[in-house]
């Protein structure tokens, strides 16, 4: 069996689109799972045992030139890679007429291959169900994981009673003897920054979570992203008495997480990636609703706040001592898919 999924953006729906890829492979041993997904995003689908191959595109880049010389020569090298192989299902988990679109393309001369996704009234651009062959009604309430693992079980019987299994386990923590900023002892992240001030919680509750894990003895690691964001992680990092690692790439920021006791972010990918790595992990939502795309994972997470609602200080303390509270217990992984 060979199957190529596309869920190219964002990062917290490629790592929602994560445990499909595990169903597959536990449904079908020795299947060869490939990825269409935008280049920031690749690292993630790259750290699933069961994908072998991402292809790596960049088409918010080349929209905006898509006439120069070496745009088109990229796009058509990714065209190229998905064409030299004749899959056996193309799995659009994206549900959008970009991603459809993409779908034709990888099939190319494999007049065969059936393009798969949702139907029209349970997807996100009804446009794009015209262009797949087999459609399936998968409905809109059901949460971002469960959703698109519904979706993989509707085009290729793949088992959903089982739990989500993000295939993340086998994630190494950085090792501190390599990192003099990374502490020996035991630590939470924290990830307070974001690409829009609307996004933002107040440094004051930030200070708060800061303290309340010195209490409990674990050391504050304040993760950023951008310049404007690494400002604002080092005041905090001050005021908490935290340290501020260098830029991470996506692989480093997962080792990173997988080290940690407990994970407290705003509504990022990363947040999202902490908990599907297994970490006690809280969300903080400002200028968005939770909703059916909350962070969800194998251990404890909330999902706080909603659009123009910031959760309250006290929330989030409140969440944070359940947190700690389960820390102490290690959620066992599930098996690699496969083995």
């Amino acid at each position: 069996m060979r199957v190529l999924i596309v869920k190219t953006s964002s990062m917290g729906d490629v790592v929602h689109a994560l445990p499909a890829a595990s169903d597959i492979a536990r449904c079908y041993p020795g299947a060869r799972i490939d990825w269409l997904v935008e280049r920031p995003f690749a690292a993630l689908p790259q750290l699933h045992p069961a994908v072998q191959n991402v292809v790596p595109i960049q088409f918010r880049k080349w929209r905006k030139s898509p006439f120069d010389v070496a745009v088109r020569q990229a796009a058509g090298e990714a065209i190229a890679r998905l064409r030299s192989e004749p899959y056996d299902l193309i799995l659009d988990l994206q549900g959008l007429v970009k991603s459809a679109m993409f779908c034709k393309l990888a099939r190319g001369p494999h007049k065969t291959t059936p393009i798969a996704g949702y139907d029209r009234a349970s997807i996100r651009e009804p446009l794009a169900s015209f262009l797949y062959d087999r459609t399936a009604s998968v409905s809109r309430q059901q949460q971002a994981v469960a959703r698109n693992r519904l979706l993989a079980a509707a085009h290729l019987g793949t088992d959903t009673s089982l739990p989500a299994d993000f295939g993340l386990g086998a994630v190494m923590p950085l090792a501190a003897a390599a990192h003099d900023w990374l502490p020996s002892g035991p630590y939470a992240v924290l990830m307070p920054a974001a690409s829009r001030a609307e996004k933002l919680w107040p440094e004051a509750g930030w200070q708060a979570v800061g303290e309340r894990l010195a209490q409990a003895g674990l050391a504050r690691v304040v993760l950023w992203g951008s310049q404007d964001e690494l400002e604002r992680a080092q005041r905090i990092a001050l005021a908490i008495g935290g340290s501020v690692p260098p830029f991470l790439t996506v692989q480093e920021a997962a080792q990173l997480m997988a080290g940690a006791t407990a994970v407290v972010g705003l509504d990022t990918g990363f947040t999202h990636l902490a908990a599907a790595l297994g970490k006690p992990t809280i969300g903080i939502y400002c200028d968005h609703e939770p909703g059916l795309a909350g962070v969800t994972g194998p251990a404890f997470t909330a999902s706080l706040g909603g659009k123009g609602r910031p959760p309250s200080t006290a929330n989030v303390l409140a969440a944070l001592e359940q947190a700690l509270a389960v820390a102490a217990t290690p959620v066992r992984q599930h098996a690699a898919p496969g083995t």
